[in-house]
């Protein structure tokens, strides 16, 4: 079921210096979210594995990049959202993505 949203998708950063995790949430895609990417300015794409509900983690060391995501839905619609989080983003902080 499609459902509608205001704005762009939210991401919500928590984790740590090995551990990050991100809370993806005012969606609004044809679906539910299946898999979900994160990359750095000094990494390619690392898939995500979900957590539990839409919390998605990896074991990587992201502090201190600008952080993009790329979050595709059950049906295979694939969302890019580069630049999300600036270089100085810390945990607990959310950012709206632009998509493309």
């Amino acid at each position: 079921v499609s459902c509608e949203r205001r704005g762009g998708m939210r991401f919500t950063l928590c984790g740590c210096s090995y551990y990050h995790q991100v809370l993806i949430t005012n969606v609004g895609l044809d679906g539910e979210v299946v898999e979900v990417k994160v990359k750095g300015s000094k990494t390619g794409w690392i898939q995500m594995a979900r957590n539990w509900g839409q919390n998605w983690q990896c074991s990587a060391n992201l502090i201190g990049e600008p952080l993009s995501f790329e979050v595709t839905s059950g049906s295979g619609r694939r969302v890019t959202s580069y630049n999300v989080a600036p270089a100085d983003w810390r945990f607990g902080q959310t950012f709206e993505g632009k998509q493309l």
